[in-house]
């Protein structure tokens, strides 16, 4: 597995915060020339570190929508039938294992409160989850 370098780590940093940003741009923020800006970009690509590049705008649904993080306890060993079970609801968009008090975390995403609170009902009432704590997301400041 490819561990990524310092300049490796700036340069991811520089590419989230302008996805854009012209390699000339890049190599002076970094101190290195363009070649090595490419050469990086090309090791971070081939190694699976970048997965692909994209662009993402503003849905205007995606302002009312309520998101949160939801985490989750499981009993026992249900945990792969829960995970099964989570996978067909549309709202999460991710699904993490985790270590520590909670098994699963969730993030999802509704329409409205109403929905919200039926998507709760719906993960609450699946049998191997023992307990949840849900967060609403308020806003973004990385992404």
């Amino acid at each position: 597995m490819y561990r990524p370098t310092d300049l490796d780590k700036r340069l991811i940093a520089a590419l989230r915060t302008d996805g854009r940003a012209p390699i000339s741009a890049l190599a002076e923020q970094l101190g290195v020339s363009r070649a090595t800006v490419t050469a990086r970009i090309d090791k971070l690509t081939a190694h699976g570190v970048i997965v692909g590049f994209t662009v993402r705008v503003r849905d205007p649904a995606e302002a009312s929508e309520v998101r949160a993080v939801c985490s989750i306890e499981v009993e026992g060993r249900t945990t792969d039938r829960v995970i099964r079970e989570l996978r067909g609801f549309p709202e999460i968009q991710a699904l993490h294992t985790t270590n520590g008090g909670w098994d699963l975390v969730a993030e999802m995403s509704c329409g409205d409160l109403a929905a919200f609170d039926d998507l709760l009902r719906r993960i609450r009432g699946i049998p191997g989850i023992v307990n949840s704590e849900t967060s609403l997301l308020l806003s973004s400041v990385v992404r």
